[in-house]
């Protein structure tokens, strides 16, 4: 299993950029898809972006392609998120997940990912 941890969240305001970091330990060499997903209250968890470890492509919402940027630092076993133009809507509490299996890069729904972080709060003001 993996562990995740996420850092970076905190209040911006309309327009502002924040960077979201999540480090992983533990056994990292079964993470073949990792991701960012977002949660506010009283809705479903929502898929931001993914990638497949070790410098493979990345996937994205429409909700914020354009805005926001899903790298990773396979050395340092770490996995970001640049959020750029932010807005109200996007004030949520962030994640970090990974699966082992790479098709859950194809199909990135929260159910395919087994190893979650506690999540980071985002807020943005207008």
């Amino acid at each position: 299993q993996v562990q995740l941890q996420e850092s970076g969240g905190g209040s911006v305001q309309d327009g502002g950029s924040l960077r979201l970091s999540c480090a992983a330990s533990g056994a990292t060499y079964s993470s073949n898809c990792m991701g960012w997903f977002r949660q506010s209250p009283g809705k479903e968890r929502e898929m931001l972006a993914v990638l497949l470890t070790g410098a493979g492509p990345t996937w994205y919402a429409d909700s914020v392609k354009g805005r926001f940027t899903i790298s990773q630092d396979s050395a340092k076993n770490m996995i970001y998120l640049q959020m750029n133009g932010l807005k109200p809507e996007d004030s949520a509490k962030y994640y970090c997940a990974a699966s082992g299996f790479r098709r859950s890069c194809r199909n990135p729904t929260d159910r395919e990912f087994s190893s979650w972080g506690q999540g980071t709060q985002v807020t943005v003001s207008s």
